[in-house]
């Protein structure tokens, strides 16, 4: 990670803070941090401001970089991260403005059943789904599938794991591409990548991966949590998972491929990790479908978690799940390029959106959304970290005219997990964790650490910063209870 970045901004408005063109010859436009005067102090710390600087490099970029207010160092792009190119002005795709694990997402869940109803099996709830849905660092799953079967799911993502018996169509609907993005090309994937994938289908995963139990505390906006069917002590459950080892050999065979396209196009940028390609390239196409694949397989292992969930809890209380209404509210994902309308100086125009760390938050009437939710807003969901508070929000049109339709993702780290682990001691983390009625389950001792609170920035806070901002708004906020973690 890098020192702290020295350069100065702008304030262009409350939350908005801007990295001026002239900042570092080359930069085609502004680069734009949504932030308040707190975060931004830490956002300078690891020099992510510089990213945000260097995505600016980029061939047909549009308007400005974005970031939002939990952005960290990451690979090339911060994550927390947004840009858009236009493929019609030699616009370009960088496999580093999507990330390593590819639609690394979210999806949240509302069940009928009250705190009062689960207080006294929290224990039992956390131990199935623990024993249940494989965990950790390579962990692997009960399905098997063959090079064919992998094939189809790297085409239908959750349709696939619905057809399998792994939950119910109407699941499809609450999903973001219901489930599965078109013109994904699963022969631009390498032989590799699908050796990796087949086991790990239906597997939590590591790092930030997490599925916690939660109860609805606050509710900010009464008549669209109504819509949802969301009311104050109410259990929801969130599932936070990728697509794995499959993912991130999809990145690391795209990146090789990519380094060799900024000589071959003549591409300037400063930082040889935002290698690229123009959209209409042989490579940019090869990308496109394999990255498409990667979020399908994503798609298709949080279809089947989700199922793995409601099973657990089936077992605990001896019912269907669909007893207690345990239905998908929405499932997002936050690492991904897509390309999407938007307005663009009075034209509408297509372009290719990368957000990696950053949530797609379509507002209200947008035709992209299902029916149901199409009078609210797209759901936004927003994870904490382990044993702080969650959020669900929605999107907002002023999102669609100013961020390109985005918004947070998350926390957005404070500390490296290297840091983490040489401050944070596991027994106080532990003893913090019991104070607050917060059980935990892991594979290790490290990943507990490393995902420590205070490793992260304070949600409430980011959280509070696209809400003042216009970029989504505040519908509720879930407390954890129990918490599996990769």
């Amino acid at each position: 990670m890098a020192m702290s970045w020295s350069g100065t901004f702008e304030k262009i408005a409350e939350y908005k803070f801007k990295i001026p063109r002239h900042y570092k010859p080359g930069m085609r436009v502004d680069g734009i941090i949504y932030a308040d005067e707190r975060l931004l102090a830490s956002i300078k710390k690891d020099n992510a401001p510089e990213q945000v600087a260097n995505v600016a490099f980029l061939p047909g970029i549009v308007k400005y970089s974005l970031a939002m207010p939990d952005i960290h160092w990451g690979y090339g792009f911060s994550i927390g991260g947004v840009c858009a190119t236009d493929p019609a002005s030699e616009g370009v795709i960088s496999p580093g403005g999507v990330g390593y694990d590819i639609n690394c997402g979210v999806r949240m869940l509302s069940t009928s059943l009250t705190l009062e109803d689960i207080k006294d099996r929290i224990s039992k709830i956390v131990d199935a789904l623990y024993q249940n849905i494989p965990s950790g660092v390579g962990s692997k799953g009960q399905i098997r599938v063959s090079y064919q079967e992998e094939k189809r799911v790297l085409l239908e993502g959750a349709r696939w794991a619905v057809s399998r018996g792994f939950g119910i169509k109407d699941d499809l609907e609450s999903c973001e591409e219901y489930g599965a993005i078109e013109d994904a090309d699963p022969d631009s994937v390498s032989e590799r990548a699908y050796e990796r994938g087949k086991p790990q289908c239906g597997t939590l995963g590591s790092g930030n991966h997490f599925l916690e139990v939660q109860v609805v505390e606050d509710i900010f906006d009464r008549s669209i949590a109504e819509k949802l069917g969301l009311s104050i002590g109410q259990i929801t459950v969130m599932i936070h998972s990728g697509s794995r080892g499959f993912g991130y050999q999809v990145c690391d065979d795209s990146l090789k491929m990519m380094g060799k396209c900024i000589s071959k196009y003549a591409i300037n940028v400063p930082d040889r990790q935002l290698a690229c390609a123009p959209i209409n390239s042989p490579e940019a196409k090869a990308y496109i479908g394999a990255m498409r694949a990667a979020a399908n397989y994503a798609w298709a292992n949080r279809q089947i978690l989700m199922h793995l969930t409601r099973q657990s809890f089936e077992k605990v209380f001896s019912k269907s799940w669909q007893s207690f209404g345990m239905n998908l509210i929405y499932d997002v994902a936050h690492n991904i390029a897509k390309f999407e309308k938007h307005m663009i100086d009075g034209r509408e125009k297509t372009l290719c959106i990368h957000r990696k760390g950053a949530t797609r938050a379509f507002g209200p009437g947008n035709p992209a959304l299902p029916s149901k939710y199409r009078d609210i807003g797209q759901p936004v969901i927003i994870p904490g970290d382990m044993g702080t508070a969650s959020y669900l929000l929605v999107g907002t049109n002023q999102a669609e005219e100013e961020s390109f339709a985005s918004t947070c993702h998350g926390a957005g780290r404070l500390k490296s997990r290297h840091e983490a682990l040489r401050t944070i001691s596991f027994e106080s983390l532990i003893k913090e964790l019991k104070s607050k009625g917060i059980e935990v389950r892991a594979t290790g001792k490290k990943t507990i650490v490393e995902e420590a609170p205070s490793a992260y920035k304070d949600v409430n806070e980011v959280v509070e910063v696209v809400h003042q901002a216009g970029l989504s708004k505040k519908v509720c906020r879930m407390r954890p209870l129990c918490v599996v973690k990769g």
